[in-house]
Formats: structure tokens, sequence, C-alpha cells
């Protein structure tokens, strides 16, 4: 597929996260290969953290971008607004992700708003952090029921349409496994995990028809959870990463970014842990 270069606005540096939501956004001009004009996104957990930078981004490339959200509708409109800011198209659109009927009835939305989807990008999860001996089956299948079942009732809805159209990119953000060093994440990690042997067998059923599949998987980001820690738990986790550092949402975004475009379209069925050297 051929692409032209066109200008469009994008981030020509890596801000920090911010609890008040900046955006250091300057004129620029997309990278051959990169531009995702006429294309649609449905970014799941799309209205904060790395969900939201992951929306913002696709929208700078020139996707139309669905930005989903479950209970921050207030935070969902911010990221519409900020992709209205510089030319393009978003919608702020709330479901449960886990919940099959709605996400059914999310995706349908889509399709009726803006005629089809060619990227989805599952970010959405929820925590509920206890040790294994001490967790309740609810909190083991709530967590599980949004990262898997999440995944699972997204790529049901989109896959076919993918498939009759020959093109498709579907992004799982997963965990790395160095994650969490500590007790307390079995629902949590037991989710992420299976989401990469999911992509596995969507990148081989698929691979024929133009549809790639990836994980990404973030280490330690700076969102607004972990800027809730103090000072101590902070340095403490920062001694964990090679790096000698947190990653930033905006580092994870531009990752995503890179594997839905054309760039990577001979790139499926992977892993790609950004985690600063935490995962070595």
């Amino acid at each position: 597929m051929s692409t032209i270069e066109t200008p469009t606005i994008t981030i020509n540096r890596l801000a920090p996260y911010t609890a008040d939501l900046e955006e250091a956004i300057v004129p620029a001009r997309t990278p051959p290969g990169m531009s995702l004009r006429g294309r649609v996104a449905l970014v799941s957990g799309g209205s904060q953290g790395i969900g939201r930078c992951v929306a913002i981004s696709l929208a700078q490339l020139g996707a139309t971008v669905a930005v989903n959200y479950h209970r921050s509708p207030a935070e969902a409109d911010t990221v519409c607004e900020v992709i209205d800011s510089f030319g393009a198209r978003a919608l702020a659109i709330s479901a449960d992700v886990g919940d099959d009927a709605a996400s059914a009835q999310m995706v349908a939305k889509v399709f009726d708003e803006f005629g089809q989807i060619d990227i989805l990008v599952h970010n959405a999860g929820i925590r509920d952090d206890v040790p294994f001996h001490l967790m309740h089956r609810y909190q083991w299948e709530e967590v599980l029921r949004v990262h898997l079942g999440g995944a699972y009732n997204l790529v049901r809805a989109v896959i076919n349409p993918m498939r009759q159209r020959g093109y498709g990119r579907i992004v799982f953000v997963t965990e790395a496994p160095q994650r969490h060093q500590s007790r307390g994440f079995a629902n949590l990690l037991s989710g992420k995990a299976a989401l990469v042997g999911l992509a596995r067998s969507l990148a081989l059923e698929n691979a024929r028809l133009g549809i790639t599949v990836n994980c990404v998987c973030p280490g330690i980001v700076e969102t607004r959870r972990v800027q809730r820690l103090s000072c101590k738990e902070r340095q403490r986790l920062e001694t964990l990463v090679p790096a000698g550092r947190m990653g930033r949402p905006e580092e994870v975004a531009h990752l995503v970014t890179f594997l839905v475009s054309d760039r990577a379209a001979y790139v499926t069925g992977q892993e790609w842990h950004i985690d600063g050297g935490l995962s070595v």
C-alpha cells in the first residue's frame, strides 16, 4: 500500500505525564509509512494513562479515534477535545468491555458513526491486588473478565469485518512479567499473560489476510497510580529498572503507533517489551 506524506501534528519530545493533562503538540511532518489517514481506531481504556496517550498519538498520525471509557466521561471528553484541537475526528464512547452486550453495542456504534474499524488497541483493565491465598473468586474472575474477556468481546466484534476487508491491526497492552516484583498480582498477571497466547493464535489465523496482532508489554510506567506512591516507594521502583527511571505513557504510545502503521506490516504475533531493561 502506498502512502502519501502529508503535514500533520505530532509530539517532538517526550513530555512527563502530568496531572493536568497538558500535551506538548507542535506541527511536524508524518514520516513515510506512518500515516494513519483514512484509518479508524478503537482504543479501550482510552480516557487516561497509556490509553489516553495512545488515542492522541494515533490521531496525530491522521486516524479517526473512538475513545472508550467506563467511569470517566469527563476525561474521555478531554481526550476528544485535544484530538479535535488539531483537526482529527474523535468519539468518546462508554462501555464495560468485559460485558459482551455492551462491547457489541459499542462496536456497532463506532461502525455506524465511522463505517469501519481498522485498528483495535485493547488497553482497558482493572486491578484488585491481593495475595492469592486470600483472593476471593470474584476478585479473580472480575479482573480476568475485563482483561481477557474484554479482549474476546472486542476482537470477536471486529475480526470478521477486518478479514472481509483484508486489513487490520490489533494490539494488546499487556504486562511485563517483571512488572511487579512483589506478591499479590496473580489475577492481573494471569489475565495479561493469557493475552500473549491469544495474540499468537490470532496472528497465525489471520496473517494471510492482512491482519497483524501484537502485544506491547510496558514495565513500570509513570501513570497516576504510580504518582500516588510515596517518594521512597517511587525510588525503590526506579532502582529495579536498569535505565534508572520509570517509563512515560508517551513512550508506550509511540511503540503502539509503530505497530499499527504500514512500517510494521510484516510484524505479527510478537511481544514488545518496553521497560527500560527490566525484563533483561
